[in-house]
């Protein structure tokens, strides 16, 4: 394991921002999980059309904008002009798609750690993950923790790797499968990030005891986080980051 690990990691980060209290993804998001006192945030990435990377979650753009079609097919202005928070609530109507630059700056406006997954819109999974890395490696505010890529997907995980080894990198899965350490090792990961609905404590101790990191998504019950922390689990990335003990 030569990769450095992301110092300071807390037991709660907030997912999406702070999504169960505004909208994903977005600006206000992120300062609403500041303003509950949270010290790290994650958040999706993916590329628009014309190659700028932007805060996002899905492929297509309905669920969170309204509008049809794909996140792919679309320049970062046309982009930004969409409405991704009146979806959420009307106090939050006109709230745009961030890019990355943007969120950064905030981040460094407020001292904040993150975690920043890659989730690549079909076919990009190579140029997303190289983008994104070197932009991190390139950009990212001096003075905040060293930031923790994650990613389901091993080509981008691998991509990431190659264009900034430097910065650490999780791997993302739902159960967590039998060849686990393969799969890290093959990303050059230094943690594991797993929905805890899936997991159980033999499998959490053959992690731990590996000497993985082990983050659970998402959790929003304050008895279940300490079941988790138990079963030696470091953080728990959490819609309501308020709602649990922060340990």
């Amino acid at each position: 394991m030569t990769e450095p690990r992301p110092a300071g990691v807390p037991a709660v980060i907030g997912h999406r921002g702070a999504c169960g209290h505004a909208p994903e993804n977005t600006l206000a998001s992120i300062h609403k999980a500041a303003a509950l006192g949270v010290r790290w945030v994650e958040f999706d990435t993916k590329l628009s059309r014309d190659g700028h990377v932007i805060l996002f979650h899905d492929d297509k753009l309905k669920r969170t904008t309204g509008v049809r079609g794909a996140v792919a097919d679309r320049d970062l202005a046309d982009l930004q002009a969409l409405d991704a928070g009146g979806w959420y609530a009307s106090a939050f109507k006109g709230e745009p798609v961030p890019t990355l630059r943007q969120a950064m700056a905030v981040l460094a406006g407020l001292g904040l750690g993150a975690n920043v997954e890659i989730k690549a819109s079909p076919g990009r999974e190579d140029e997303t993950g190289r983008m994104v890395a070197t932009l991190l490696r390139d950009e990212w505010p001096a003075g905040l923790p060293v930031p923790l890529i994650s990613s389901f997907d091993p080509v981008t995980l691998a991509a990431a790797r190659d264009a900034a080894p430097d910065i650490p990198r999780a791997l993302l899965v739902f159960g967590i499968p039998r060849d686990w350490r393969r799969r890290m090792e093959d990303a050059g990961c230094t943690a594991l990030h797993c929905r805890h609905r899936e997991l159980t404590p033999s499998r959490a101790r053959a992690v731990v005891d590996a000497g993985f990191p082990l983050r659970c998504f998402t959790v929003n019950e304050p008895q279940r986080a300490e079941t988790l922390y138990g079963w030696g689990v470091q953080a728990v990335i959490s819609d309501h980051p308020d709602r649990l003990p922060r340990r």
